[in-house]
């Protein structure tokens, strides 16, 4: 029976945490989740009526088949003669917290670093496979493997039993929380502009959790701000890609842009900066940053010495090496007609290819190849591209550096 795939994103989130509880263990539910899934799409059509209740009560028969198997019986006895879970009914609303949003805020606990949280948001909160997490950070699969495996332990040896943070302790997480679905948006955008499969979207499912939270969190400024940057950033995406080929800014159809999503986006980044009570954060100032390019008529009509500003105070709330990056790219637009202006930005843009983190080196070169093509420097510009084919995987990305090469 193959599972449809948007069946699949609504159950998936209830299995892990009805599972995860009822084991007490986010790994072993995960796990559990895993096969019961497994064991669903063996099953043949009509089999199975309701996806969720079936797969708990499975994942929980292996589970406890697996305890067996350890020959431990007199240590967990209490484990086994616990109630089996009832049935869950996919419908009913769940009137504490959304599961997507309560796996979320297990994974985003700050024992683990940020790269392990995102990795295993992706897995228990999206449920994206191994193989596709690599796919989307642009790693091995064995490398993602082995991260995986890393947050779990490091999960369980700082936290013990499954648990879902309440009250003033969720709140607390509430950062991490928004850093980590930027982090899974920013991963579909960039590595998916077009994406072939857009049940695997990295970027969608991180505006489902941003709308989530904003409904948890209707005043926040930079929950707001996030919902902005998801919406605004989805509004924009189509028009990006042209038979295969990414498109440069210059270029793109901005009359092919989802006009009911960018409405909302900058409803939300307004409201965002009308509800900051002083400096605004993070979130708040992207979203101004993308409502800027989001209201321009064209590429050369973009107010770049606004955006120059932004990012300025983007910086100083945040100093990731892509916000370094980002305002060197509008810097170095804003200096295109000035000549010792542009060479300061290109030798911070090299300073970021040598020795910045391999995501912020590989923006940086495109940005210097950028800015070859746009001076007149062709030849600079094609070895550049020529150089960034060597590290740019497959997909419309790729195809944009072949273009110039």
């Amino acid at each position: 029976m193959p599972i449809d795939p948007a069946a699949f994103r609504t159950a998936w989130p209830q299995v892990v945490r009805a599972l995860a509880a009822s084991t007490r263990s986010l790994d072993h539910g995960e796990e559990c989740a895993a096969e019961a899934f497994a064991r669903a799409a063996a099953q043949p059509d009509g089999a199975i009526t309701d996806l969720v209740g079936w797969c708990i009560q499975v994942g929980r028969r292996s589970w406890l088949d697996a305890v067996r198997h350890q020959a431990v019986l007199t240590r967990i006895r209490h484990q086994l003669a616990r109630p089996e879970v009832a049935p869950v009914d996919a419908s009913a609303p769940d009137d504490e917290l959304d599961d997507r949003l309560a796996l979320l805020f297990v994974a985003c606990d700050d024992a683990l670093a940020p790269g392990a949280q995102l990795v295993l948001a992706m897995r228990v909160v999206c449920g994206l496979t191994t193989r596709q997490i690599a796919a989307h950070l642009g790693i091995a699969d064995a490398t993602a493997a082995a991260r995986l495996t890393r947050a779990k332990s490091a999960l369980a040896r700082a936290r013990g039993e499954f648990a879902v943070p309440e009250g003033a302790d969720r709140d607390a997480r509430l950062p991490v929380v928004l850093a980590c679905v930027a982090g899974l948006f920013t991963v579909g955008q960039r590595e998916a502009p077009e994406p072939p499969d857009p049940t695997q979207d990295p970027a969608r499912d991180a505006l489902t959790l941003a709308e989530t939270l904003a409904a948890r969190y209707p005043a926040d400024p930079e929950v707001l701000g996030l919902r902005a940057v998801c919406r605004l950033g989805l509004a924009r995406r189509p028009g990006r890609v042209r038979d295969g080929v990414a498109l440069p800014l210059d270029e793109v159809d901005r009359s092919a842009w989802d006009r009911r999503l960018l409405a909302a986006g900058l409803d939300d980044a307004s409201a965002a900066v009308a509800r900051t009570a002083s400096r605004p954060g993070r979130f708040t100032l992207e979203a101004a940053i993308s409502g800027v390019h989001a209201t321009a008529p064209s590429a050369d009509r973009t107010d770049w010495h606004r955006l120059a500003q932004l990012y300025d105070a983007l910086l100083e709330v945040w100093p990731a090496p892509a916000v370094r990056v980002a305002r060197l790219v509008v810097r170095g637009r804003v200096a295109l007609t000035g000549a010792h202006a542009l060479r300061a930005v290109e030798r911070e843009l090299e300073d970021l290819v040598a020795d910045g983190p391999p995501y912020a080196a590989r923006d940086a070169s495109l940005a210097l190849a950028d800015l070859a093509r746009r001076t007149g420097r062709t030849d600079e510009a094609a070895a550049r591209y020529r150089e960034l084919l060597e590290v740019v995987p497959e997909g419309p990305l790729r195809e944009f550096c072949r273009r110039y090469v």
